[in-house]
C-alpha cells in the first residue's frame, strides 16, 4: 500500500510530523505513548470526567481513552492544525467516552468548560516548556478552579530539579528551546511549579521517573 503521508509540522511542534489528511503522527507520542498511558491508568479514576490539555496531535486521547472506557474524556488544543488533527483521530477512532477538541487557551480566565465542571482528572503532556510561563500560571489556576476535592492533575514532561538539569540532553534541549523562543524552556519542577502547586491548593503525590529524562507528576486537589 502506497503512504501518502507528508510531511507537517504545527507552529509548536518539535519535530517533524507525518500526515495523513488531517491526521498528523508524533514520533515522540509513538515512542512514550504505551509508558505515559500506564502512569495514568494507575494513578487516575477509572470513571469520570478527564479534561486533557494541550492534546497535540490526538495520539495520546486515544490511546488512553481506548484502555479506559468509563472515562470520559475531553480533549483539544488551541492550535488549530493541532485540533483538525484531534477531531481526525476522534473520528477514527469511534469511541464513545472520547470528545473534542476544545480550544482551550489556557492563560484565559473562562475556559469556556466551566459548566461541565467540576473535573475528576486533568491531564497536560508535554505542554508547558513550549508555552510562556504565563501558559503555566494559567494550566495551574485553572486546575485549582475546575477541579473536584480529591481529583487529579496528571503533568508530564521535562523538568529541572532544585535549579539542575536532569540530563545533558536536556539542558542542551532548554537552551534549543530558549534560542527558539525566549519565553520557553524547561521548568523547575521544585522553583517553578511546586509554587505554583501550592497556590492553587494542589499538592504533590507522586513523581515518576519517565523515558528520555522526562517525568510525570501526579498532584491531588486538596479542597
Amino acid at each position: 500500500m502506497a503512504d501518502n503521508r507528508d510531511k507537517s509540522t504545527s507552529k509548536t511542534a518539535l519535530e517533524d510530523r507525518a500526515a495523513a489528511g488531517e491526521k498528523l503522527y508524533s514520533p515522540s507520542a509513538a515512542r512514550n505513548r504505551d509508558a505515559i498511558r500506564d502512569v495514568i491508568l494507575k494513578t487516575m479514576p477509572r470513571e469520570g470526567k478527564v479534561l486533557e490539555i494541550g492534546g497535540g496531535t490526538g495520539e495520546h486521547a486515544v490511546h488512553i481513552a481506548s484502555a479506559a472506557p468509563a472515562l470520559q474524556w475531553l480533549t483539544g488544543d488551541p492550535d488549530p492544525a493541532s485540533r483538525a488533527s484531534i477531531a481526525a483521530w476522534i473520528t477514527e477512532a469511534g469511541l464513545e467516552n472520547l470528545k473534542g477538541p476544545h480550544a482551550i487557551d489556557v492563560k484565559e480566565e473562562n475556559w469556556g468548560v466551566e459548566d461541565a465542571a467540576p473535573f475528576d482528572g486533568l491531564v497536560s503532556i508535554n505542554m508547558i516548556h513550549i508555552a510562556p510561563f504565563a501558559a503555566a500560571r494559567g494550566l495551574f489556576a485553572g486546575a485549582g478552579r475546575l477541579l473536584a476535592p480529591g481529583a487529579v492533575f496528571f503533568l508530564y514532561g521535562p523538568f529541572s530539579r532544585e535549579g539542575v538539569h536532569t540530563a545533558p540532553s536536556n539542558e542542551a534541549f532548554d537552551a534549543s528551546l530558549k534560542a527558539r523562543n525566549a519565553d520557553w524552556g524547561v521548568r523547575d519542577l521544585e522553583r517553578d511549579i511546586l509554587p505554583l502547586a501550592q497556590k492553587n491548593v494542589l499538592s504533590v503525590e507522586r513523581i515518576v521517573e519517565m523515558p528520555a529524562n522526562n517525568f510525570s507528576v501526579i498532584f491531588r486537589k486538596e479542597r
